[in-house]
């Protein structure tokens, strides 16, 4: 069943999640491999720091499923692979979706797998590749009793935001993450809102699907701390952030930091305590 899968992915005590993402070099973005070259190493240290969950690519899903014990993250796989998120767009732009993408899930131990939904101003094809893309998966899911996790993500028009920036607009949020629900979402991965007091609107829109935020753009420590506070006293199930752990300074205190609060209700000025911690 899914719900077997949800247990390894949902920590026992706060029934939240923290899912680490870094399978950012799938995308063919240069700029998004800082802190990742040695995604073993950057791996192992992130195994240490203990996150729920580990989100990984086909490619090097094995890095972390082949460190021995029962104790790691949870693997969370990612499944489309996109063209989108450059300064300079190409001519065609795409979403593609690996080959039998939950068998292939199965065969890693994922507990979860992940594709994107996106809102790209001026390319319905896209979306149109999304939505085909999570139409053929989710039955597949439904035979592996394997969670899906669907990633709503609206962006800004790229020559105003120029390459990958997402837009908070609540208003442009809310209709996405409910067609995420619709098309048979098990878990969201949403967009962090303009506004963080607005969140709950979103948790509302999605009903009894929990929603994991994503992490967004690369900010301060303080503004990152307070704003998952923000978000979790909100209601949200947890975070999945990338950049924001990866190209810190110190990944493993950050971690740490944001596990405090996702799963012990620290407030970001405690959890600021981690961050002084020597990496590992």
């Amino acid at each position: 069943m899914k719900a077997f899968r949800l247990n390894r992915l949902f920590n026992s005590k706060s029934n939240r999640c923290f899912d680490v993402a870094i399978d950012h070099g799938f995308f063919n973005e240069r700029g998004f491999l800082q802190g990742i070259e040695n995604l073993d190493n950057a791996v192992r240290s992130l195994v240490d720091a203990a996150p729920d969950a580990i989100q990984l690519t086909i490619g090097q899903a094995e890095l972390l499923q082949r460190i021995p014990g029962k104790q790691k993250p949870a693997l969370v796989l990612r499944t489309d692979v996109a063209n989108v998120y450059g300064a300079d767009l190409p001519r065609t732009l795409f979403s593609r979706m690996i080959g039998n993408a939950c068998e292939q899930a199965v065969r890693l131990d994922a507990t979860c797998v992940v594709v994107n939904l996106f809102r790209i101003p001026g390319q319905p094809e896209v979306t149109d590749q999304c939505i085909e893309n999570i139409l053929k998966i989710k039955p597949e899911c439904e035979r592996y009793c394997m969670p899906l996790m669907i990633e709503p993500l609206v962006f800004r028009p790229n020559d105003q935001a120029g390459g990958y920036m997402v837009d908070g607009d609540l208003e442009k949020i809310l209709p996405l993450v409910r067609q995420a629900v619709e098309l048979g979402a098990d878990i969201i991965k949403a967009d962090p809102t303009d506004d963080v007091t607005d969140y709950q609107r979103v948790i509302e829109i999605a009903g009894r699907i929990p929603v994991l935020v994503r992490g967004g753009g690369k900010a301060a420590d303080e503004e990152v701390l307070q704003r998952t506070e923000a978000l979790i006293q909100q209601g949200a199930a947890g975070i999945v952030y990338g950049r924001n752990v990866i190209q810190h300074q110190n990944p493993p205190g950050m971690t740490r930091a944001l596990l405090a609060i996702v799963h012990d209700g620290a407030t970001a000025e405690q959890a600021a305590a981690f961050l002084k911690e020597r990496p590992l």
